[in-house]
């Protein structure tokens, strides 16, 4: 297969891409430091409110088990290239190797469970947003479309992954461990 360059770069490098939330995500958490890095170590509660005018979106989900959601990281506090992750302290990663909110376009993707939907509302379990982040779309997961056999993960697979389940899987718990453990 020859793929050619179909657009000029310069032409996509001075485009301004702008999106409108389409709802907002309400979880408990109101401070960076205290929100779990990943919705699948925790069993928090929250809703997704879908403006008005975007509720008949809305129609035919309540028959997926798992949502992905689209949002923007509205208290990032800059962008920087290189992080150190939450799960790894001591080496600064590439920001396209983790999933830190920092990034040049601040933008959040979360897999929650869908626990009901009531009118323009959706119930979820797994949250790992702050509360009022603006919600910028809503897919369904799709089991045959999303999951991946024999997936690699990089740097985090040398991680404790199993045993972040145990612990209060939040920025500052992790730091406040790995201050204990040493």
């Amino acid at each position: 297969m020859i793929i050619t360059m179909s657009r000029n770069i310069q032409d996509v490098k001075d485009m301004e891409i702008q999106y409108r939330p389409i709802g907002i995500i309400h979880s408990e958490f109101n401070e960076q430091e205290e929100t779990p890095i990943q919705g699948i170590f925790n069993e928090s509660v929250g809703r997704v409110e879908v403006f008005p005018e975007f509720a008949e979106g809305l129609a035919d989900i309540e028959a997926f088990s798992h949502l992905i959601l689209l949002y923007h990281f509205d208290r990032a506090t800059g962008c920087t290239l290189l992080q150190k992750p939450f799960l790894d302290g001591k080496k600064a990663r590439g920001i396209f190797a983790i999933r830190h909110f920092n990034r040049p376009n601040p933008i959040g993707l979360s897999i929650v469970r869908l626990l009901g939907v009531n009118g323009n509302v959706l119930e979820i379990k797994g949250v790992d947003v702050l509360n009022g982040t603006p919600l910028l779309d809503i897919k369904p997961y799709v089991h045959r479309f999303d999951h991946r056999e024999e997936v690699q993960s990089g740097w985090v697979d040398d991680q404790h992954i199993d045993d972040i389940a145990e612990w209060n899987s939040t920025p500052r718990a992790l730091r406040d461990r790995e201050r204990t453990n040493r």
